[in-house]
């Protein structure tokens, strides 16, 4: 029996399998499509498995499974997985307790929230209301320096968390109508008018990845690089291509941000087709050229 050409793929959900407004039968102009459905249905007939790795809440992020009938799945930036039902924590003994609370109430009483915010006041805000009732990270947007925070957090022994990139975005990013522009810049409560692009960023233990959370997937799989290709949209989700045999980027990530095609290569390619049409010819490119 020949082997299959992949056996699991690891999927980002907003952005990438999800068009605007996190619809997964909606492109990027608002027009009904099955591309990801369809990139689903390929992968199920093949015997691939897929796994959903997002930043949203374990308890969305279930739901999202659940739906899509997909038995693991990684959550809040890759802190959480789980496989066929089981919970892992990566965070490196940082988990929820009685005594101590949620994670999201371990950071915040840590007052590295606070120390951001107060340091980055006008390029730092959090991210509503996406930002409210989450478990794990504190989720801002905005547009700062990364190196000087995380300068900022080792000075005031926070080095335990870290502030990662997941991406531009999408409301805020141009091209839009003139009237969108200027609902999404009013929706910039505190941000200064001035930036050239919001991104959404997530503070989490430092310790945690999506890339540690899919190589903790593959390990307890037993599939090797080779067996495996991730497909995302963002900096975060790129890191996922450390552990994979090939990484994807569907060609809205790039339209958002340019810079990423800095990392192009042999093991990092960029698709085409954007959203869930993207994801779709990974998936099936993938299995063409392993025949």
């Amino acid at each position: 029996m020949v082997a299959p050409a992949v056996r699991c793929m690891y999927v980002d959900l907003d952005g990438t399998l999800l068009g605007p407004g996190g619809s997964l039968m909606r492109d990027g102009d608002g027009r009904f499509v099955l591309d990801g459905v369809r990139a689903l249905q390929a992968c199920d007939r093949a015997g691939v498995e897929v796994v959903i790795y997002s930043g949203r809440r374990q308890h969305t992020v279930f739901e999202d499974s659940r739906m899509l009938g997909l038995p693991s799945y990684i959550f809040e930036v890759g802190c959480g997985l789980v496989i066929d039902g089981e919970l892992e924590w990566l965070t490196d003994g940082i988990v929820p307790s009685q005594e101590k609370g949620t994670i999201f109430e371990q950071i915040d009483a840590s007052g590295a929230p606070a120390l951001l915010l107060e340091h980055n006041a006008g390029r730092l805000e959090y991210h509503t209301p996406w930002s409210r009732q989450r478990d794990v990270s504190h989720l801002f947007r905005g547009l700062v320096d990364l190196d000087s925070v995380h300068a900022l957090l080792e000075q005031e022994g926070l080095g335990w968390l870290r502030l990662l990139d997941n991406g531009v975005v999408h409301e805020h990013m141009a091209p839009l109508t003139s009237g969108q522009a200027e609902a999404a810049i009013e929706r910039r409560s505190g941000l200064r008018r001035d930036l050239v692009t919001v991104r959404a960023y997530h503070l989490i233990p430092a310790v945690a990845s999506k890339a540690r959370a899919v190589a903790r997937h593959m390990q307890a799989r037993g599939y090797a690089p080779a067996d495996c290709i991730a497909v995302g949209d963002s900096r975060e989700d790129l890191g996922a291509s450390e552990a994979v045999g090939t990484f994807w980027l569907v060609s809205n990530a790039l339209e958002r941000d340019p810079s990423l095609s800095a990392a192009l290569g042999p093991r990092v390619r960029a698709a085409s087709g954007a959203y869930g049409a993207g994801v779709y010819e990974a998936v099936v490119t993938t299995l063409a050229e392993g025949r």
